[in-house]
């Protein structure tokens, strides 16, 4: 009998237990396999990078860079590889915001094993795959929308550096150790800063950090 090619997993998220118990429910079948895991999104990046990996699992809420942003960034390192955020937030801008960068399926922490191992599946097939309670959510969104001819979102029109800048300044990091960690000049960091504030239309540091929180950049509760 000819055996299924083996999905080869990274899994991504901060807490080392919920790591350990995600690997732990997908190593239970043959055909997977989790060849890495990561803490934060920006490690999630390099180790797509490094490893090339078939299906990339991963939360939203992570340090450093989180889970959209690093949607992002891993379809640009590897278009190969396809991602399934497992979340416990059920947002339905959040959801939108992750398929449109590029996630091939949603799901919510406390769904059942069999619901993880459909999504990975499908995902490894090139498939989509969205949570029962989810897919409600967005479709009915979807039927009950107006027609929008609002102005565009200031939020929407920020670069991917400028969130991700956005997202470590909230984080509480300092100008010089956010030029480390992108490897730029502070100089950088600073203008970048202050075009943050212009497009968003805040005045100090407290203002990015609220509209980072409201638009839910980052995670205070999890």
């Amino acid at each position: 009998m000819t055996l299924e090619p083996c999905i080869r997993i990274v899994l991504a998220d901060d807490h080392h237990l919920v790591r350990q118990g995600i690997r732990a429910l997908l190593e239970k079948s043959e055909d997977i396999q989790v060849v890495g895991e990561a803490s934060d999104g920006r490690e999630a990046v390099e180790l797509v990078e490094q490893l090339a990996p078939d299906v990339l699992v991963m939360d939203i809420a992570m340090p450093r860079l989180d889970g959209i942003q690093a949607i992002e960034q891993v379809l640009t390192t590897n278009a190969d590889t396809q991602i399934v955020v497992l979340s416990m937030y059920s947002d339905k801008a959040l959801v939108r915001q992750a398929l449109k960068n590029g996630a091939s399926g949603y799901l919510l922490k406390g769904s059942v094993v069999e619901e993880l191992l459909l999504a990975v599946r499908a995902a490894s097939k090139g498939d989509i795959y969205l949570s029962p309670t989810v897919s409600r959510s967005i479709l009915a969104d979807l039927v009950a929308a107006p027609i929008n001819t609002a102005a565009p979102d200031p939020f929407d029109q920020l670069t991917s550096r400028e969130r991700e800048v956005l997202q470590l300044i909230t984080e509480g990091h300092t100008n010089i150790a956010i030029a480390k960690q992108l490897n730029v000049s502070a100089k950088t960091v600073e203008k970048h800063r202050a075009r943050l504030m212009s497009k968003l239309g805040v005045h100090n540091l407290s203002g990015l950090i609220r509209e980072a929180i409201r638009r839910r950049l980052v995670f205070l509760d999890e």
